[in-house]
């Protein structure tokens, strides 16, 4: 009897939920991180023009960033109704009457009441981001859709911290600078990167967005592709395939073999050559004493790929002169 009441307790707490969750709510903004970015309730919005004529005006020290505004893609949106701005000053700072209207001069420049403007460099990363994340939603921005509960966003970082929006017209980072912000948090790979073999990024012939996905990915690394694989044969493909006979581990992840960013060792290797090989095959042995000469030794375990050159794989069977049945390759051609 005492476990059936157990077992009706059960059965009624998940209906009781699932009843919860299914009824109607109010759609209102109840969250602490929604109130921070609402601005002053007894504020009104008053435009950008009278925000830039009253505080940000020609001789001001604050001019060069409205100009910068105006000439991005921010300033360039239009409603079509109202043929207004769809993004201004008060979009992202919040309404600015009471901001205008308490302006006083310090050390002889306008300085308007900030205070009661959202105070954008104390919100934490979440309740930054939300305030770029009301326009640029999944449908105006595809690349945003995997934002949610990616590493970045995880991890804390928020728009700001990669977009400088008033450091120049130019709302994206700019090709020859986003190296240096993604080393900026990434430490280990600017070491690598700094290594003997290495990627061309220090001559800019690649950067971290022809790999990465920096807003999110379905894939570990926040890879563009849906393997490493393929996204090394974005730029490899003479190593893509596909081959009669294919060097199997190097086929499903190239990491197997190579660090991407750069290593100490030739040819991106995370280890030299022949313990590379070593670790997965045997590598030649013979109960024949002339097999384990000094002299032999020496041929047989120095560079695997002198002899084994197509190491990705082969076309060639390995015919009859190894030790392996016939049409085995050996990845020798």
């Amino acid at each position: 009897m005492k476990i059936q009441n157990f077992f009706f307790l059960i059965i009624f707490s998940v209906i009781l939920s699932c009843s919860y969750l299914t009824e109607s709510k109010p759609l209102l903004k109840q969250s602490e991180i929604e109130k921070l970015i609402a601005g002053r309730i007894d504020a009104e919005y008053i435009g950008t023009d009278n925000c830039l004529k009253n505080c940000h005006e020609k001789g001001n020290e604050h001019k060069k960033l409205a100009d910068y505004f105006k000439k991005s893609v921010h300033a360039e949106q239009i409603n079509i109704d109202t043929h207004l701005p769809l993004v201004n000053c008060e979009t992202c700072h919040g309404p600015g009457s009471i901001a205008v209207e308490n302006i006083k001069e310090v050390n002889g420049k306008k300085q308007c009441d900030f205070d009661s403007l959202i105070n954008i460099k104390k919100l934490p990363a979440e309740a930054k981001n939300l305030i770029c994340l009301k326009c640029h939603t999944k449908a105006s921005s595809p690349n945003l859709a995997m934002w949610r509960g990616s590493k970045h966003d995880l991890a804390g970082v928020s728009c700001s911290d990669c977009h400088k929006l008033h450091k120049s017209p130019l709302q994206k980072v700019e090709h020859n600078q986003q190296i240096e912000l993604c080393l900026g948090c990434h430490k280990k790979i600017k070491v690598e990167i700094s290594s003997l073999s290495k990627h061309p990024f220090h001559e800019r012939k690649i950067i971290c967005t022809d790999c990465h996905n920096p807003h999110g990915s379905f894939t570990n690394n926040l890879l563009k592709k849906e393997s490493l694989r393929e996204t090394c044969a974005n730029c490899h493909t003479e190593k893509a395939g596909p081959y009669i006979f294919e060097h199997a581990d190097l086929m499903d992840d190239c990491s197997n073999c190579h660090v991407p960013h750069g290593s100490v060792n030739d040819n991106l290797l995370k280890v030299k050559e022949p313990i590379l090989c070593l670790r997965c095959h045997e590598g030649h042995h013979s109960f024949r004493s002339t097999a384990l000469s000094p002299v032999n030794k020496l041929k047989y375990y120095n560079r695997c790929t002198d002899c084994h050159l197509s190491i990705h794989g082969t076309d060639t069977p390995s015919g009859s002169a190894t030790t392996l049945p016939k049409n085995q390759g050996r990845m020798l051609r």
